[in-house]
This record gives structure tokens, sequence and C-alpha cells, in this order.
């Protein structure tokens, strides 16, 4: 059964993936620049055991999301959301940084308000879209995370980062407050620890970030691949529908109410228990004999 139907009580958000900014430093101070792009894929994709890795594959500039490597990115993420055979997406950066930001080089050749509209509008479907995957994303954070960077790392369900790595909001050190990354930075970071980002520009490094709530953990760069595979492995290993009508429940009811949050999670368990394969799980739990795998989701 599907379990995101309007008669479940769960309706389907509108994707932003069917729609058609600041500067990063990548140490304190070191603006990111960058050059004009190849015609190599800008976005690799990798799939194995229902985990799909999205690798930001501009290493010679540290991986900033241009325009071409945003839409690049958008179009795995639309196909991600009907692939029922990913149950995890992971995302990386190709070469020693993770993402340093937005491509200041594309920003100055056009800084229109159409142009930058249109940049910060094609940021936010992808932001957004990652939200609303019905696969958890993984941020594995290889390196420096800088404005649009951090912003990414934040946006994703969850972060594991080398203990090396780097993060900040450092578009205010060029005169540009990071507003956009401030959404998910603000979401994830307590107010003072956010504020703190957002208005110095210091780059924190990542046994910070992890006090903060920016990132789950930090691990030394020889167990980042094992760490994140762990992870990645455990979810994959659940009810996909469970995990999928969990995550939708967790942000809706984030912005909610109390009393709305609970009408929302009473109907989503309700909801949960008519699964068919959830219902042969608990028989098996009581029954004391061996759960069997769980099948993909349905679209």
């Amino acid at each position: 059964m599907d379990m995101h139907r309007v008669e479940c009580g769960l309706t389907k958000r509108e994707n932003p993936l069917k729609a058609d900014a600041t500067g990063a430093t990548l140490e304190l101070g070191e603006i990111a620049m960058t050059n004009p792009t190849s015609n190599e894929a800008l976005v690799l994709r990798a799939d194995e055991g229902g985990i799909a890795t999205l690798t930001l594959n501009r290493p010679s500039n540290y991986n900033t999301l241009s325009t071409p490597l945003m839409l690049e990115l958008k179009s795995h993420l639309a196909a991600l959301k009907d692939d029922t055979s990913v149950r995890v997406v992971v995302i990386t950066g190709a070469g020693k940084a993770f993402c340093a930001g937005h491509d200041l080089n594309e920003m100055h050749a056009d800084p229109s308000e159409a142009a930058m509209q249109k940049m910060f509008q094609l940021c936010t479907d992808n932001m957004t879209g990652m939200t609303h995957l019905p696969q958890p994303v993984i941020a594995k954070v290889n390196g420096v995370a800088a404005a649009a960077g951090c912003q990414l790392v934040a946006q994703c369900d969850l972060a594991i980062a080398v203990d090396t790595a780097k993060f900040g909001t450092s578009g205010i050190n060029v005169g540009l407050y990071c507003s956009t990354p401030s959404v998910p930075v603000t979401r994830n970071l307590g107010r003072k620890q956010a504020m703190e980002l957002l208005m110095t520009g210091d780059m924190i490094p990542a046994d910070q970030a992890e006090r903060w709530g920016l990132i789950n953990r930090a691990v030394a760069a020889d167990q980042l691949d094992a760490a994140v595979h762990e992870m990645a492995a455990k979810i994959a290993s659940k009810n996909p529908e469970a995990v999928a009508l969990g995550k939708d429940l967790f942000y809706r009811q984030l912005e909610e109410g109390m009393d709305a949050a609970y009408e929302r999670a009473g109907k989503a368990i309700t909801c949960n228990m008519q699964n068919d394969a959830t219902q042969s799980a608990i028989d098996s739990f009581l029954n004391k004999t061996p759960l069997t795998d769980w099948p993909d989701r349905k679209k």
C-alpha cells in the first residue's frame, strides 16, 4: 500500500523538482573564485546495495554550486524520488572539498535581480528537493563546507564529516549575508550558535560542528567511508515504507503546534499499521520467527 495517499492523512508535498550566492571561504578569509566548467558530468551517481551516492564533481573549483551543477543535481534528485530501489542517498564532494558555496565568478558576471532570483530559486529547489525525497539523505563531508556548502550539510537529514573538515557561512566576509543558508542552519543549531556562525563568518572545526548539532559525528579520514556506509546500510535495512512515512512526518510536525503534530502523528502510525509488510514483521516478532526482507517502497 502507498502510505503517502491522501486518504491516509498524509497529503503529498508540492515537488520543487518539477520546476525549472553567497561567497564561500575555503579557509578563513580565502574566497572561492572558480573557472568555467568543462563538459564532464558535474554530478556523478553510483548505486550499491540500495544506497545511491551523488558526488559533486568540480574538484578543481572546490565543488562550487554553478548553475550547470545545480541543474544536474536537480535532475538526479528527480530521478531518485521515483526510484524505489534506492533506500538511502549519500551526497559528497570530489577532491579535497565538500562544497565551497556558490560560484562567485558566475554571480559576479551577472548580478542582476533576475539572474540572482533564478540562481537562488534553483538552489532552493535542490535544497527542498532533498527534504522532499522519501529516502533519507546523508551528507558525507569530505572537506570544507562553506556558505551554500554549509547550507547543503544542514539541509541533509544526517551528516558525517571527516574530522579535519571546516564549516561556515562566510558570505558576510564579503558583505553578503548568507540568507538562504540561514534557513537550514537556524533549523539545526541553537539560536546563539546559528547567529554566531552567520554573523562572524568564522569557519568552525568538525568537533565544534558536532557539538553544535550541524553534523551527527566527526571521524578520522580513514574511517569516513565505513562510518557513512554503516549508517546508510542500517537505514537501508529498515522498512522503506516506514522510513519514507517517518521522514515526511518528521519535517511536517516540526512546523506545527503540538496538538496538530499529535493529530498528524496519530494518522501516520495508523496508516503505517495498515502496511502488509509491517503487519508481517509484527507477526514474526510476536511469534519469535525471523523477519523477512523488506520489499521495496511503492511509488
